[in-house]
C-alpha cells in the first residue's frame, strides 16, 4: 500500500496542474478577447467622432433637414 500512495498522490498532483494549467489558459484567453473589445470599442467610438465631424464639415445635416421641411412643403 505504501507504494501505491506516492503514485497516486503524485497522479492527483499531475492532474490537478493540469487542471490549473487550462484554466489559467482560458482566463487569459478570454482576458485577450475582453481587452480586444475594448480596443474595438475605442476604435468605433472614434470612428464615429471622425464621421460625425466631416458630416458636420459637409454640411450633411443641413441637407438632411432639408428634406424633411420639402415633405412639409409637400403636404400642404
Amino acid at each position: 500500500m505504501a507504494e501505491t500512495d506516492p503514485k497516486s498522490v503524485q497522479d492527483l498532483t499531475n492532474v490537478v496542474q493540469t487542471l490549473l494549467q487550462q484554466m489559467q489558459d482560458k482566463f487569459q484567453t478570454m482576458s485577450d478577447q475582453i481587452i480586444g473589445r475594448d480596443e474595438m470599442s475605442t476604435r468605433i467610438d472614434d470612428l464615429e467622432k471622425n464621421i460625425a465631424d466631416l458630416m458636420t464639415q459637409a454640411g450633411v445635416e443641413e441637407i438632411e433637414a432639408t428634406p424633411e421641411k420639402a415633405k412639409e412643403g409637400q403636404g400642404s
